[in-house]
């Protein structure tokens, strides 16, 4: 979908997706010390704004104007500061390295997934974390929800081969559970959070 059928999409309804960060984000994310951090692929801004609210100094991208505004909104209701930019994810660069780099939900077709995972991967500074949750190729048969186009959907795999030299703390496929008219359902999600190696120290 491009920047326009989001744009149509998140000017429907007040917000598409809940205002809390994702799940994944805050159990995984909630310890690291802050500093400078990147969510790519913003969307409404609740991992960002979440972020914002726990110390981190965050850029938010996304392509869609109306994304941001409301992600601009949501910042000022939990009165912190979040820098939103207007680009392409997969054009992006940053100015600086930065500290984390979170990618929530960003379904792109490959290249553009790969080369958004290897940008992501060179912006850390050493010891910086990448975050990755995205709905996983299994999920299309084994799961409930989300994309029903492997060419858009992660895996583990891909992930961590896309990432390479970071190390991987976590690499595995996250079941998250999604309340339906029907009952509980079963999300199957590629959840990767890998560091960037440390500093040789000197000789």
């Amino acid at each position: 979908m491009d920047s326009e059928g989001w744009d149509e999409r998140y000017s429907a309804r007040d917000y598409v997706w809940s205002v809390e960060p994702n799940q994944f984000v805050a159990e995984y994310l909630a310890d690291l010390p802050p500093g400078d951090a990147i969510d790519l692929g913003a969307g409404e801004g609740r991992n960002a704004v979440w972020l914002a609210t726990r110390g981190w100094r965050v850029t938010a991208v996304d392509f869609s104007d109306v994304a941001l505004e409301k992600g601009a909104a949501l910042a000022r209701n939990h009165d912190v500061d979040v820098d939103f930019v207007h680009h392409d994810a997969t054009t992006y660069d940053p100015s600086e390295p930065v500290d984390l780099v979170v990618l929530s939900y960003l379904q792109l077709e490959p290249p553009g997934r790969e080369l958004v995972l290897e940008h992501a991967s060179r912006w850390l500074r050493p010891g910086g974390t990448l975050f990755v949750i995205a709905h996983d190729k299994a999920n299309i048969s084994d799961g409930h929800g989300g994309p029903s186009s492997p060419d858009v959907c992660y895996s583990v795999e891909d992930t961590l081969a896309a990432i390479d030299p970071l190390v991987a703390t976590t690499a595995t496929i996250a079941e998250r559970t999604v309340d339906t008219d029907d009952g509980p359902r079963v999300a199957l999600d590629t959840l990767v959070v890998a560091t960037a190696p440390a500093e040789s120290a000197p000789r």
